[in-house]
């Protein structure tokens, strides 16, 4: 959730647009078709940014307990507001030349917060540092951003613009986020990858749109932030669906599914020739040709993401997510490139590898092959053809009395939440039930597989939710050869992690699967 919101920074590109050949205008209402763009961006960013940032806050607000030293975060506000009275001190007494020196310095700074940002949030103990760190990076790059507008001459007008949508999108994204509980993440962190991708086809298509004579390298860009943005805003909306249970969670497999995504890829393709060689076709105007070429990328590629998400079972939903916020960042980095501005080029490489890097861990999780998953195949990729290996051997049923006895009889638990503890709510109880026995003296643990949930940590947000503390929480990897010396293991919603089908049957849909 924390990366979604600095991927909000394509608000970067909006903020720009609307400041772009501005100084003229005296309405709040955009002007031409490049600032009505910008408009669109800079409001869809800023209800990713307030939303995603929020979101993560309540997350994050779960891991709390009562005996944890106090944070004052509030003093990382003496330095934040240091920068930002620096920038505005320098665009009211300062000269053009020091303004730009010192917005080049607040987007070091955005950088620099925004890499802190995700390493605080690899540990649980500076999670929150973590989530600081990225609001203050956010914060510098939009107070740059201010003062580059300045720089280019932006009017009054076009503040007010800038600060009318950033002030309703961040009120909708409030508004979204106030309503995010642990169970509703995933798919809440699907809604605002989709804002993103609308956002850089937004921007891309307000950059197009505004200039006359841009040179191949910035063509190239806004095609590519406008593919990669459209691939993420429909898979995501697609993502929505299937999370949400809007949309049937089973993999969409329409014949020659393979053949249709090369034909859209081919399409894109030869859509960039044109776009970027308009000559290549005599017999059309270049500036309509051109035009004609974004808006068919802008449509295939959102069709391309529709379908490739589609073909994805439920079950692959956690890489979904993870392939998804890589692309988010991307689409970023391609933004920053047609701006040329460092910042976001910066800021979108940083969550597009750690997206690719968690994506590529996820697929390792889960037995699948990470080019299919790019290529819409992960729910299919793994599964052979043949029968299910007949099982053999008695069945053992359990019932709750048993289960309690052989818990009050064992030394050391381990607990195997899965999916099904979320959707049937069980946190609380299993957290009750793991602290009585605690205090019974009993060694209690519970082992997270990396797929548990719909996303990566949703099952940790869960148990945090319920009191459990993180120190009893394990990454499978951590406990995994301990189940040999523990007395009783109780799954709960998670038998595929635990099915030996995994590792002796090739046929079985979670073949391959640690």
């Amino acid at each position: 959730a924390v990366t979604n919101a600095i991927s909000g920074m394509t608000a970067v590109g909006g903020l720009l647009l609307l400041g772009h050949s501005v100084s003229e205008t005296g309405s709040v209402i955009p002007d031409s078709p490049a600032h009505w763009m910008g408009a669109v961006a800079t409001a869809l960013s800023f209800v990713n940014i307030a939303g995603g940032f929020l979101v993560s806050g309540k997350m994050l607000d779960l891991f709390r307990r009562e005996e944890d030293p106090k944070e004052y975060f509030e003093f990382y506000a003496v330095p934040a507001s240091i920068i930002i009275a620096g920038i505005a001190g320098t665009a009211y007494f300062g000269s053009d030349a020091n303004l730009g020196t010192v917005s080049g310095s607040a987007g070091i700074a955005s950088s620099i917060c925004c890499i802190a940002a995700i390493a605080g949030l690899a540990n649980q103990k500076t999670a929150r540092t973590g989530n600081v760190l990225g609001m203050a990076g956010v914060t510098f790059g939009l107070a740059a951003t201010a003062a580059d507008m300045s720089l280019e001459g932006a009017s009054v007008a076009a503040f007010e613009q800038a600060g009318l949508l950033g002030g309703l999108g961040t009120a909708v994204g409030a508004v979204l986020a106030s309503g995010v509980g642990p169970t509703e993440l995933p798919q809440t962190v699907a809604a605002f990858h989709s804002l993103v991708g609308m956002a850089a086809m937004a921007g891309a298509a307000g950059e197009f749109l505004g200039n006359t004579g841009l040179d191949g390298g910035t063509l190239s860009a806004v095609y590519l932030a406008t593919f990669i943005g459209g691939i993420t805003a429909t898979g995501s909306m697609v993502a929505f669906g299937k999370l949400s249970g809007m949309l049937d969670s089973a993999p969409l497999k329409l014949p020659a599914r393979d053949q249709l995504n090369l034909a859209m890829l081919t399409t894109c393709a030869l859509g960039m020739a044109t776009f970027l060689n308009p000559g290549l076709v005599d017999s059309i105007d270049p500036a309509t040709l051109q035009l004609a070429s974004l808006s068919v990328v802008a449509a295939v590629s959102a069709l391309m993401g529709a379908h490739l998400t589609a073909s994805i079972g439920g079950a692959d939903m956690p890489v979904v997510i993870t392939i998804l916020n890589s692309y988010s960042g991307w689409a970023l980095c391609a933004e920053g490139f047609m701006l040329g501005n460092p910042l976001l080029a910066q800021v979108g490489a940083l969550i597009g590898f750690s997206g690719a890097i968690l994506t590529w861990i996820m697929c390792e999780a889960m037995g699948r092959n990470v080019v299919s998953v790019i290529l819409g195949g992960a729910g299919s990729a793994a599964q052979g053809t043949g029968e299910l290996m007949a099982m053999e051997g008695e069945v053992t049923t359990a019932n709750i009395d048993a289960v309690a006895d052989a818990l009050l009889e064992a030394n050391t638990i381990m607990i195997v939440p899965g999916y099904g503890l979320a959707v049937a709510q069980a946190q609380f109880a299993i957290a009750d039930i793991a602290k009585n026995l605690n205090d019974m003296g009993k060694k209690i643990r519970f082992g997270i597989h990396p797929v548990a949930g719909r996303m990566p940590g949703q099952l940790n947000v869960l148990l945090a939710e319920a009191g459990v503390s993180y120190d009893l929480v394990f990454e499978m990897e951590e406990v995994n050869d301990d189940f040999d010396s523990t007395d009783v293991t109780l799954v709960i919603g998670a038998s595929d992690t635990v099915s030996s089908a995994a590792e002796d049957d090739p046929n079985s849909g979670i073949y391959g699967m640690p």
